[in-house]
């Protein structure tokens, strides 16, 4: 079967590169004599891998020796409360900006720890536009203020880092490496790597080390943020952490993330441009907060939607059914997902605008 446009929104697409490097690496990797599923995590080939992935999150974000780079399980959901019961003290609050569904389940993961704020939240629109940065109202007393970068169910993007007077606790997992990031303005990031920067398995957590300062005594070994950044626990997702190492890696050659986001900003821009040029695809987020990484339309009725979607299969486009819960079309275009798909995405659109208008 040859390989179709893949606009999953999660688990998303992977370099072609990578995934053959893998497949050449399948049975042996490199001096260990076996599969790299099969080494121990101890060993000195899997350990290589994981200091070669730290070494180039170090260079591709500039994080200098204050940032603990850690390899965590149970995605990004568990960070929702392990985040909350690290750093939401009492006589603390967690503040929260909502900007979709998974912001919303960290505010509730937050609310069985302590105190919560929500600073703003998007859901008089329906979460189709993040509220603007000024209008976000911080506590007295807030442990941190936590964001979601990108919404992948509404389509919607913090598209700059923000400003405030607290640290940043950010879920990043669906824009994770597309974009330069001011690492000044966080103290902790977090991305689950199924959407962006390799296989489901592995939860990447970035922290600053005078953020895990502030964690109290007395938490579960597991969910203590200091276990990890202390030495390698137990057994990681090694797989997953050797899929990323290789993503990277295929970030790096491309230029890095300066680069990334000018061909992220490319795609998404002919797929709007297609979007606006009329009236028969509408766009679902506001234009002031509209998504590089999930560009979520409407067509005139839901049954042309579903013909649209099916259609699109039989035509090499995968995944383009939106969310359950919200309906429409999405083409999540991430890192991966080549100018190539989004062009082939586009003719489809003309095409069957033109049959079935």
């Amino acid at each position: 079967m040859n390989r179709q446009y893949n606009f999953s929104a999660g688990p998303g697409t992977l370099p072609v590169e990578v995934l053959e490097e893998a497949r050449d690496e399948m049975l042996v990797y490199k001096d260990a004599a076996a599969s790299v599923m099969e080494i121990s995590h101890r060993s000195p080939q899997y350990t290589a891998v994981a200091e070669s992935a730290r070494t180039l999150f170090r260079k591709l974000l500039g994080l200098g020796d204050e940032w603990h780079i850690l390899f965590l399980q149970g995605g990004a959901s568990l960070q929702f409360y392990q985040a909350a019961i690290n750093f939401l003290v009492p006589g603390s609050t967690g503040n929260y900006v909502v900007t979709g569904a998974w912001a919303k389940k960290a505010l509730a993961e937050g609310n069985l720890v302590g105190s919560t704020h929500t600073s703003a939240t998007g859901a008089d629109n329906s979460f189709s536009k993040i509220p603007d940065v000024s209008s976000w109202d911080v506590t007295d007393h807030a442990a941190y203020l936590h964001i979601t970068s990108n919404n992948t169910i509404y389509g919607t993007q913090l598209s700059t880092d923000p400003e405030v007077s607290v640290p940043i606790i950010c879920d990043a997992s669906s824009d994770f490496l597309s974009r330069p990031i001011d690492m000044s303005k966080y103290g902790m990031i977090y991305a689950g790597a199924q959407k962006n920067i390799g296989p489901a398995g592995a939860t990447v957590v970035l922290i600053r080390q005078d953020f895990l300062d502030k964690i109290p005594e007395g938490l579960p070994t597991l969910l203590d943020y200091r276990t990890h950044a202390e030495k390698l626990f137990h057994t990681p997702p090694v797989f997953s952490v050797y899929m990323i190492e290789k993503v990277l890696r295929w970030i790096d050659s491309k230029g890095g993330l300066s680069d990334i986001k000018r061909l992220n900003d490319d795609k998404a821009a002919v797929l709007y441009n297609r979007i606006d040029l009329n009236e028969y695809y509408r766009g679902v987020a506001d234009i002031a907060s509209r998504s590089n990484m999930n560009v979520t339309f409407r067509l005139p009725t839901e049954e042309l939607e579903a013909k649209f979607i099916s259609e699109a299969k039989s035509n090499g486009l995968l995944a383009l059914k939106g969310h359950r819960s919200a309906g429409g079309v999405r083409a999540s275009i991430y890192n991966a997902c080549p100018p190539e798909a989004v062009a082939a995405l586009v003719r489809f659109m003309d095409s069957f605008e033109s049959s079935n208008n």
